[in-house]
């Protein structure tokens, strides 16, 4: 769940950005940022929400312990109180390198098998 290269460049990303890199609902974001106070959007004036990288990374550390490990939300708060980030966000990317990976690999498999 990268993100992609030309939304690297931007500053603020909307609810509906965030969700769909994640593949969650926007009401899931909203209900996280009252259970979990380390996200932390920028609400303009109209209470429109506007994440910054800082923002979408702390989702993803949430979506990791609580979708990905399965953690219940006082399990990922607990986790997230422990290690400040750190075991979680290696766990990260180990699991983004092996989803590279598997794509790469699924491409060559897909190329080797048109050659047959």
């Amino acid at each position: 769940m990268a993100l992609e290269t030309e939304k690297d460049l931007k500053l603020y990303y909307s609810i509906k950005e965030v969700a769909a890199m994640f593949n969650v609902n926007e009401s899931l974001l909203r209900f996280w940022e009252k259970e979990f106070p380390n996200i932390k959007p920028h609400k303009g004036g109209r209470g429109i929400r506007q994440y910054k990288k800082a923002d979408v990374e702390e989702v993803r550390r949430v979506y990791h312990l609580v979708k990905e490990r399965g953690m219940t939300l006082d399990g990922a708060r607990e986790a997230l109180k422990r290690d400040k980030g750190n075991a979680t966000d290696k766990q990260i990317e180990v699991i983004n390198r092996l989803k590279s990976i598997r794509d790469e690999l699924q491409a060559i498999n897909k190329e080797f098998n048109s050659l047959t």
